[in-house]
């Protein structure tokens, strides 16, 4: 029996079966819910295995990036080995959800608030921070900042209000946000993990991640892994919108396919037009293409990504260069401003798609703007021009034949407001 197994003082056979993780404990739980339903986590018996248990998991961060949560956990310098522990590490839970079509996380913190303050507890522990954060929107506060109040073990964890804004959930946004009151990317050299919050080491994740860190550190990879396949294991949160019969929040493991969710969700596959996979700076996948699962391996040879958990349903009255332009406009409106590719190539980005959408017959336009969304790729301070592009891109190959119509004053969809 491994170390960390030794951290539950409730029986294993508190663990959730099947998909219903995250959630398992009902709606608005309650601190005694919450324990009813998982059993109590001894905090202060968690270390290093834990880290050794998240590897083992496979366990991906649910914010956006997908990046496997094991490797930021094991970039934080070890106190016995670096002086940077003088200073004290610092763990943020990150709920600043910015992105338009995702309601997964305030979701979460509504209904299950205190798998996210386990989650936080716990990998605070893991690393020996002495400093916790729970960054999130005023709208999520509330809820937290009660759960807080119901337990004893959670009275230093610092709440701090995230501005409804599209890039404050960018990992440097959230710790600048914190240290300067200003929620906006960082042109960062070195990783926040080395030198983050006032030079401290910073560890920065998502609350649904750290929820699954919650549920990992009472009941071992090998459970975590029980749900999902071998190269997308355990559960997601997704937010699903647009052409269904009313928007919601699903747990699903790796193995489902797309259109089994959008069919649940009440879409009929003839009306579909496209699917916007893992939100704004997402790709879109064509009709013929849901069958694949909403997972990272899965999604790889399409350019996409689960992202966020976003899936945004086109019904096939909609023209998908019209809505994709309504995007890039917003993004562009959105981003910091603080590099060229904010201030200038984005707005014109925008421009060209708003041009094609509109009509414009000026067979240029559509080669003019995927030289400019290519030529963006890696040059801003941030991840913001990238992620744009993807979705300039994506909507190019997605609606080429919309494009074509549209170039020449043509419209394939009837478009409904």
């Amino acid at each position: 029996m491994t170390q960390l197994a030794e951290t539950l003082t409730g029986p294993r056979m508190n663990a959730p079966a099947g998909a219903n993780r995250l959630f398992a404990a009902g709606a608005r739980a309650s601190y005694r819910s919450h324990v009813s339903t998982y059993g109590s986590l001894n905090v202060a018996e968690i270390g290093p295995d834990l880290i050794n248990q998240l590897d083992r998991s496979g366990l991906t961060g649910r914010g956006g990036a997908g990046f496997a949560v094991a490797r930021k956990f094991g970039a934080m310098p070890q106190r016995r080995r670096s002086s940077l522990w003088q200073s004290s590490a610092v763990v943020i839970a990150n709920g600043a959800e910015g992105e338009p079509r995702s309601l997964k996380d305030e979701t979460l913190m509504r209904d299950s608030p205190h798998l996210v303050i386990d989650g936080l507890l716990a990998a605070a522990a893991a690393v020996h921070a002495t400093t916790m954060y729970l960054y999130t929107t005023g709208t999520s506060l509330e809820s937290v900042a009660s759960a807080i109040a119901e337990r004893r073990d959670a009275s230093a964890i610092r709440l701090v209000e995230a501005p409804e804004t599209f890039i404050s959930g960018e990992a440097s946004a959230v710790v600048n946000a914190i240290q300067t009151g200003a929620a906006v990317p960082t042109d960062r050299v070195a990783r926040l993990t080395a030198s983050g919050l006032k030079q401290r080491p910073t560890l920065v994740h998502n609350v649904e991640t750290l929820a699954h860190v919650a549920l990992i550190a009472r009941y071992g990879s090998e459970w975590f892994r029980s749900a999902g396949t071998d190269r997308d294991p355990g559960t997601r949160l997704v937010t699903v919108s647009g052409a269904v019969a009313r928007d919601r929040v699903l747990e699903v493991p790796g193995d489902v396919r797309i259109i089994d969710i959008l069919t649940f969700c009440g879409a009929t596959e003839s009306t579909i037009a496209g699917v916007l996979v893992g939100g704004f700076h997402g790709a879109w996948l064509k009709r013929e293409q849901l069958g694949v699962n909403l997972s990272n391996a899965a999604l790889a040879p399409y350019g996409a990504q689960p992202g966020a958990g976003i899936l945004y349903v086109l019904g096939v009255n909609r023209c998908g260069l019209q809505f994709s332009a309504e995007i890039v406009r917003y993004l562009a409106r959105e981003s910091a401003r603080q590099c060229g590719p904010c201030m200038f190539g984005l707005p014109e980005m925008a421009t060209l798609l708003e041009r094609i959408a509109s009509g414009d017959r000026d067979p240029r336009l559509a080669q003019e703007l995927a030289t400019l969304s290519e030529s963006v790729i890696g040059r801003g301070s941030c991840h913001h021009p990238n992620g744009t592009s993807r979705l300039v891109m994506s909507t190019l190959s997605a609606f080429a034949e919309d494009a074509k119509a549209h170039l020449r004053g043509q419209c394939l969809r009837v478009e409904t407001r």
